[in-house]
């Protein structure tokens, strides 16, 4: 018998070290090569993370305007991609269509070479800015409606809602959009993480490795909680049903999605500044019914939860903002998913600079030595 001892999902055991970002659940901390969520989120962009990311520290106002350059001519895709993503079927969902096209989006691109730190960094940035191209052109075509190629002169979250839409954005909303991605854009090792790192050990180029990312990122377990969490909105109908929901939930001891975190032990520091930009956003467009529920059942949550460290989390809000910018609950994932490739890159670069193959062992449970039998004997 094996005196190895299990732990179930390697819960806890340390799989890299890694300087891209710090979590402290007890204190609430988020941080990103050092820097709080909190401060990056109301100063900086999205742009600007992704970049801090990639090479650990903020950049200057020359570097990120040439970064920004280098994105915006990576953001256009080849033809026979977007013919591609034109013949996926309507009925799939846009998290797998995501995951494909980030496969095709290696096949029309150089080959990248591993060894080589441009041909890696080039590699990575092509991913980041590519990303949200292919998940508005799938929304595009299952809405039956032509494809929009991106703007010059235009961010990431700005790109995004015009090729969504193919209209100048609302300035309140692309900026709400862009927090949200700068707040999704890393989270140290989780699952998704750590299968980008995993297939990026075998030596893998990014476009594969984060495709592996967008498979375990779809997931119940992992991804769509804010997804779920519009559903519980739209189950509890009306505001005046708030409490009467929350009390039937505790008595059956049942989840209230939105709430807790398998890492925070307070509030999500990342629900902190969505939140405030979601109340302006809300202001400047109108409530909706859903997002008066939310307000109610995050004052009734934390009334009665909050002693226990139980608080509204960051897939609480997101899952309200992206509802409000017109967006189906299916693509909620993939913007998850275009917000984290600027992580899943930052840890295949760092994964790249001292590789060692990811291979665990196992405890057998099952049968040993045993006598083969002839078919004609079974």
């Amino acid at each position: 018998m094996s005196s190895i001892e299990l732990v179930p999902g390697l819960a806890g055991i340390p799989a890299a070290e890694s300087s891209v970002s710090f979590i402290d659940g007890q204190a609430g901390i988020l941080e990103y090569r050092g820097y709080p969520i909190e401060a990056l989120s109301e100063h900086s962009t999205y742009e600007e993370v992704a970049w801090l990311l990639l090479y650990g520290e903020l950049p200057s106002a020359s570097e990120l305007a040439a970064f920004n350059k280098d994105l915006e001519e990576l953001r256009v895709l080849p033809d026979a991609l977007v013919a591609m993503i034109q013949a996926f079927p309507k009925t799939g969902h846009p998290m797998q269509a995501l995951q494909a096209s980030l496969a095709g989006l290696g096949m029309v691109s150089p080959k990248v070479n591993i060894k080589d730190a441009d041909s890696r960094d080039q590699a990575a940035r092509r991913v980041i800015a590519a990303t949200p191209v292919l998940v508005a052109a799938f929304e595009r075509v299952r809405a039956g409606k032509e494809y929009v190629a991106p703007k010059a002169g235009l961010r990431t979250a700005e790109n995004f809602l015009w090729c969504l839409d193919g209209e100048a954005p609302d300035e309140v909303a692309a900026k709400t959009l862009d927090c949200a991605l700068i707040l999704h854009a890393e989270h140290t090792m989780n699952a998704s993480t750590f299968a980008c790192r995993v297939v990026g050990s075998t030596e893998n180029d990014p476009y594969t490795s984060c495709s592996g990312a967008v498979g375990a990122l779809f997931g119940p377990l992992h991804g769509g909680a804010n997804e779920r969490v519009l559903n519980q909105l739209g189950t509890i109908g009306d505001i005046s049903n708030v409490e009467a929901w929350f009390e039937g939930k505790t008595e059956r001891k049942e989840k209230v999605m939105g709430f807790g975190h398998r890492v925070y032990k307070t509030k999500d520091p990342r629900a902190k500044n969505l939140q405030i930009l979601a109340t302006e956003m809300f202001g400047k467009l109108g409530n909706t019914p859903k997002y008066d529920v939310a307000l109610k059942l995050e004052q009734v949550v934390t009334e009665k939860l909050g002693s226990r460290g139980i608080y509204p989390n960051v897939d609480f809000f997101s899952g309200l903002v992206y509802e409000k910018l017109g967006l189906d609950t299916d693509v909620f994932t993939p913007i998850f998913a275009m917000a984290r490739v600027s992580g899943y890159c930052s840890h295949w670069c760092e994964q790249m600079l001292d590789n060692k193959l990811f291979r665990p062992a196992q405890i057998y449970k099952g049968e040993r030595e045993r006598e083969y039998v002839s078919i004609d004997k079974r």
